[in-house]
């Protein structure tokens, strides 16, 4: 690209403090901010074209976090939360057949009650009126791109990414210059492996002396069924079959309004088999016939697919760095076993906002709130990672059957008498580190879909309506093309090909030689390339603000 010397200078405004992400961390953070002091201005981007756009999640909320943050929520007529839990099914799937678990046998904690099933777009556009009521300013369709830094290293706000540039790098007809948002403290709620968040987290090395960040990939669809297959409130989790007894994973089930019932499969990106499909296994999950039957003369309206934090409390980063601090996903704070996110996700945002809004009434600005760091802990959020934090790394370990059983006999050690017979175990290697060579694996035959039931990926990506501008440079960077094809493809037989739950990697052959094809079109922003990349050679970075999926409910 030109150089910058003969680029226009950036525009930048000035704020109290920014906030990456229109997400239920940024949201809360900005919310709480302007309840502690109406004075202070406050700023939100938004890469989404609106807010709520680039939003997925199960999703059932523990409301403990809301309740906090905005309470007598309950008596407004127009919030989204509309669905409370009525029952919890817990099932092992086997090829053929199912066990129902007894409520009784699982920790207090994994009760759903008193949650609600939701759309978390939904609820991300709620808060979004929210902040604007008291006044926050909220800019989608704008992506974060660069991270500004003073003479001394500390974090001065971000810049917005160059628009109109093609995709040989030059600026086109319609360049115009990002725009630099400059502030006393700056917010990233980015969500899951956020490109600012792992350059932040690399610069200032917040993920010294903690355990590798893990993650899964959840892939989601949102049916409309007939009204004798739905039940209202209804949560049913389930692992085991289509996955092994040696891979993690399992689905969920969730009964909202108006018969619409969220599905979804996750599975946790430690796999090892680099012939696993994750979104063909979900496909084939529908087709249990404990499963099947909901949709039976039902319809597909929506899908999407996002990465999710799964490390927990031995995983998540420091937290403040000169001038900011991590929030929400960006930090790691989902509790897996209860596949639970936005509630500390809320808390953490009020948390960074309360110490942040002290920092700034007593002059400081651009320095570490270390507060944010040395408390977290002692927080509701850390006392609900800490009771689950071997959950993960003893599934790991050992496996679905005993792992789970072990996960749960730990969970009611800690939730009875506040201590782990296991102390606080270590994840290991890291996802990319877990893929072990083709060579060790047996390719895995997946049915054909039937359209019905089960689709392809392509009509699957048209209903998470994805779009990009495809006269610009490539927002998922190959850092070795050569490394790529000698041992993504030469070794690992080409994973790409098959983690990706939107069908942007294919190797084609092309004049008896194999070439790496990236359809960035198709991307939604889910990362797992990112992640799950066994030599870390792929590098997600925002593409031009507004573009990526539109989820309208998800």
């Amino acid at each position: 690209m030109t150089e910058t010397t003969e680029l226009p200078e950036r525009e930048s405004m000035e704020f109290d403090v920014v906030i990456v992400g229109a997400g239920p961390a940024g949201l809360a953070a900005a919310i709480r901010l302007k309840q502690v002091n109406p004075e202070l201005s406050v700023v939100v981007l938004e890469k989404g074209a609106e807010v709520g756009a680039h939003i997925l999640s199960g999703a059932v909320v523990d409301p403990i976090g809301i309740d906090r943050l905005l309470p007598g929520w309950r008596e407004e007529a127009d919030h989204p939360f509309k669905t409370e839990v009525t029952a919890d099914h817990f099932l092992v799937l086997g090829p053929a057949g199912s066990i129902r678990l007894p409520n009784v046998l699982m920790p207090p904690l994994m009760n759903n009650h008193g949650n609600y099933i939701v759309s978390l777009g939904n609820v991300c556009r709620w808060l979004a009126a929210k902040a604007e009521e008291l006044g926050v300013e909220i800019y989608p369709g704008f992506a974060a791109a660069e991270v500004l830094y003073d003479n001394k290293g500390a974090v001065i706000g971000v810049a917005t990414g160059d628009m109109g540039i093609e995709k040989n790098g030059e600026p086109g007809p319609n360049y115009t210059r990002g725009m630099e948002l400059r502030g006393k403290y700056t917010l990233i709620g980015e969500g899951v492996r956020g490109s600012l968040a792992k350059q932040l987290i690399a610069k200032f090395d917040l993920q010294k002396n903690r355990e590798p960040q893990k993650f899964g990939i959840g892939i989601k669809e949102l049916w409309q069924v007939k009204p004798e297959n739905h039940r209202p409130g209804l949560v049913q989790h389930s692992f085991g079959w289509p996955l092994g007894m040696k891979t993690g994973g399992g689905s969920f089930l969730y009964h909202l309004e108006d018969n619409l019932v969220a599905v979804g499969f996750v599975v946790h990106l430690n796999y090892k088999n680099p012939y696993l499909y994750p979104f063909e296994e979900f496909q084939r999950f529908k087709t249990h016939p404990a499963i099947r039957g909901t949709f039976e003369g039902g319809k597909r309206l929506s899908y999407g697919a996002r990465a999710i934090t799964e490390g927990g409390y031995q995983s998540v980063p420091k937290l403040s760095f000169p001038g900011g601090a991590l929030i929400g996903c960006s930090a790691g704070l989902v509790n897996v076993p209860r596949i639970k996110g936005s509630h500390n996700a809320v808390l953490s945002g009020m948390l960074a906002a309360e110490k942040i809004a002290a920092a700034i009434v007593s002059g400081r600005s651009h320095d570490e709130v270390v507060e944010i760091e040395n408390e977290w802990r002692g927080t509701d959020i850390g006392r609900d990672l800490k009771r689950v934090r071997n959950v993960k790394p003893l599934w790991s370990k050992f496996g679905t059957a005993l792992g789970v059983a072990l996960g749960g006999l730990d969970m009611w050690v800690n939730t009875l008498f506040g201590f782990s017979f296991f102390g606080t175990l270590g994840h290991g290697k890291t996802d990319a580190q877990s893929l072990e060579p083709a060579a060790n694996h047996k390719p895995i035959a997946y049915p054909k879909p039937d359209g019905v039931l089960t689709f392809d990926r392509l009509s699957s990506v048209f209903l998470s309506n994805t779009n990009h501008e495809e006269d610009q440079p490539v927002h998922l960077q190959v850092k070795d093309m050569g490394l790529q094809k000698s041992s993504e493809l030469g070794i690992y037989a080409g994973p790409s090909t098959r983690y990706c739950p939107a069908g942007v990697y294919e190797w084609v052959e092309k004049d008896g030689d194999k070439t790496f094809v990236i359809n960035a079109q198709n991307c939604v922003h889910c990362k797992t390339c990112d992640i799950k990349d066994p030599n870390q050679n792929i590098n997600w970075v925002p593409p031009q603000g507004g573009e990526g999926p539109v989820y309208p409910n998800m």
